[in-house]
Order: structure tokens, then sequence, then C-alpha cells
């Protein structure tokens, strides 16, 4: 892998928010500020209400409203919470987000979908390939610089894992190829479902070799291991964006997140880009999310 292909994907990754954030652009002109510390931006996750979007009691501008109120700069759209779902979004509806995002003063950071690339059904990975696609250059018309995609679950019958992982190779370099026309990082996260080591997740990374083709480290997704953070910590050189959730698994065991060892491991890389949170658990996740923002921020800025 290019020795240079953290830092220009890191340079790619934050550049929308270079032009729009007010904290990054404070950072530029500051001589006081330190660029670690300043240019970490905290976003939200549409998937942390769930239960509201499908009960009509939210919709992603009302997730906006919540990410503004609260002091988040950027907010997590996934596809399947856009109310033209399953249909692509039209124009219009993209660009009243856009707006609306701006009127906020937030950026639209990331697009997400849900996709099966360990099918055994060709004409199935190709479909699903067609709508990363698609969700690529919607991603490219919101303004978002990132678009989270699977490995997808179920191993096939009659495959070893290694043939399935040379077919999401294949499917994650045209992918790659896709992002880089419309200038969109396709990023795997890694979610507990079909790569489950830190290991695995950096083969397949090594393999596609793309500046176009990144990682969202999902902390949550580690749970094959006694020791998750040391499972994190390996992968954070490769991270474009962040994944906090409220628990960690230690050996599918749950166990609530350190957000202590997670602000001490993302400043030690140095990283400069989007964390974002997620709430799975029961209860009000506008609370959740609030809590898990305020401590993870009191960590992070300690000296």
């Amino acid at each position: 892998m290019k020795n240079n292909r953290r830092d220009a994907l890191k340079k790619i990754a934050l550049a929308p928010a270079l032009l729009t954030a007010p904290g990054l652009l404070a950072a530029t002109t500051n001589s006081q500020a330190t660029p670690a510390a300043t240019r970490v931006q905290y976003s939200v996750n549409a998937y942390s209400f769930n239960d509201e979007f499908k009960s009509g009691e939210m919709d992603l501008f009302d997730m906006m409203e919540f990410a503004a109120e609260i002091g988040l700069n950027a907010v997590d759209l996934t596809s399947y919470y856009f109310s033209s779902y399953p249909k692509l979004p039209e124009k219009s509806e993209i660009f009243a987000l856009k707006k609306r995002a701006l009127e906020l003063g937030l950026n639209i950071s990331w697009t997400g979908v849900r996709n099966n690339f360990v099918t055994a059904d060709v004409e199935a990975r190709k479909k699903d390939r067609e709508m990363i696609k698609d969700w690529l250059q919607i991603s490219s018309e919101i303004g978002s610089s990132i678009l989270r995609i699977f490995t997808g679950r179920n191993m096939p019958d009659g495959y070893t894992k290694e043939q399935v992982k040379t077919w999401l190779v294949e499917e994650y370099k045209l992918c790659a190829q896709y992002g880089a026309e419309v200038g969109v990082i396709a990023a795997l996260q890694n979610h507990n479902e079909f790569l489950f080591t830190a290991d695995e997740v950096m083969d397949i990374l090594k393999r596609v070799d793309s500046e176009w083709f990144g990682l969202i480290l999902d902390i949550s997704g580690l749970r094959t291991t006694d020791d998750p953070y040391a499972e994190a910590e390996k992968l954070a050189p490769y991270a474009n964006y962040w994944f906090i959730k409220e628990h960690i698994y230690h050996n599918q065991v749950k166990k609530p997140t350190d957000m202590a060892k997670m602000a001490a491991m993302i400043k030690k890389q140095g990283f400069q880009g989007y964390v974002s949170f997620e709430s799975l658990s029961d209860g009000d996740p506008k609370a959740i999310i609030k809590e898990m923002l305020e401590e993870f921020k009191n960590e992070f800025n300690k000296g």
C-alpha cells in the first residue's frame, strides 16, 4: 500500500469540513489553536433514531435540529431514512436537506447503504454495486465525503472464506473506481458481519489499495477478542471516520464503552476528521447521544 495513503485519505475526507465548519475555519486563523484538538469534528448517526424514524415521530430534518441544538458539527444521513426510500431521492429532497444543513451550520459528513457482497448470487452483487454507484453520486450531490458500505453476512455454502474475500475485493475495487469519479470515498464499516478481526479488515484494505476505498472504524464491531481496544488501535491508522457506540464487546460480552480509552486512542493517532456517535440502547436516544458526546469531549479535551 502506498506510504502516503493515510495522509491523502485524511485530506480528502476533511475537505468539505475545512470549507464549512466554523471550528475548522477558526483553527486556520488562530495561531494558538492545536490542530489535532480543533480539527476533530462530531457527528451523529441516523440509526440512533431508528424507532423514531419508523414511527414517523422524527425525520432527517428533526435529527438535524437536534444535532445543532447539542453542538454537533455534522450528521450521518443513512439512505433508508430518506423519505423517498427505497426509490432514489429526487434532487429536490437532496437539496432541501443540504440547504437546511447550511442554515443550521452543519455538515452532511456521511451517507450509508445496506449491501451484501458475500452472496454467491452474482446478479445480486451486481445490483448492490449499482445501488452503491447511485448513492456515491447522491453523496457527492449532498456534499458528503464518505459513503458507508458493508460486507454483508451469512457465509454461502460450498465456498471458502478466502473465495468470498476475493469477491469482496473485486466489488470494493469497482466501488472505489466509482467513488473516484464523483469524489466520494467508499468506506467499509467493520460491522461484525463477515470480517471479525482487525487483521481481516486490514487485509481487505491492503488488497483493494485505493485512496477512494476507506474504513469507518466501528468500535462496537470488534467482538471476538478479549481486548477490543487493542484491536481498534491496530485499525486506527486506517480510519477515515470513527463510530463510537455506548457499548463495546469483549468476546461477545457487552460492556460500557470506556470513553477515556477511546479519546486517548484517537488523540494519540492524531486523527483529524469525524467522530460519530450512535446509540443502540433502549431509552431516549437524544439523552444518550448528548451524554456520550459530553463524556467523550471532556476526556478528549483533557491536557
